[in-house]
């Protein structure tokens, strides 16, 4: 799952869950990410009518999916479908899919929703995940920025 990166394209980035999936968009061209969504999954499967929305609408050269793994390296539950769910999206769309780390990313944002934004625990699951998926695709593009 691994292609070239073109730095003037713009990238869709997305925080994996089985009940909601986080979306942003960035450029390496900026080196910024920021959130764009919180998508539902309907039946435990990925809403792909609203990725198509996206994907059209953004016309991304790639997309970054976060993959968590355990301490250790090893698949936590929730990694086999975090891969199936890069295939699927590399299948549909014909983009290149790249996975980042994203250890800690959902905890980091809650944290900053709680600390630094102030947002109550009602809104949280609005955008703590799209504010994930920010925080995995900006990382992405910090790596990549150092390539």
């Amino acid at each position: 799952m691994t292609e070239t990166v073109n730095a003037e394209s713009t990238y869709l980035g997305f925080d994996f869950g089985s009940k909601k999936i986080g979306v942003a968009v960035g450029q390496l061209l900026t080196g910024t990410a920021s959130p764009l969504q919180t998508i539902s999954s309907i039946n435990q499967q990925p809403d792909w009518q609203k990725i198509t929305n996206l994907v059209e609408e953004w016309q991304p050269g790639g997309m970054v999916v976060g993959l968590s793994r355990q301490d250790d390296g090893k698949d936590n539950p929730i990694t086999p479908k975090m891969l199936k769910f890069c295939r699927q999206l590399e299948g549909r769309y014909q983009l290149p899919v790249f996975t980042m780390d994203e250890k800690l990313s959902t905890f980091e944002a809650k944290q900053l929703l709680f600390d630094d934004i102030g947002v109550n625990a009602a809104k949280l699951w609005q955008v703590q995940d799209q504010l994930a998926a920010q925080l995995i695709l900006q990382s992405w593009l910090n790596e990549q920025a150092l390539k």
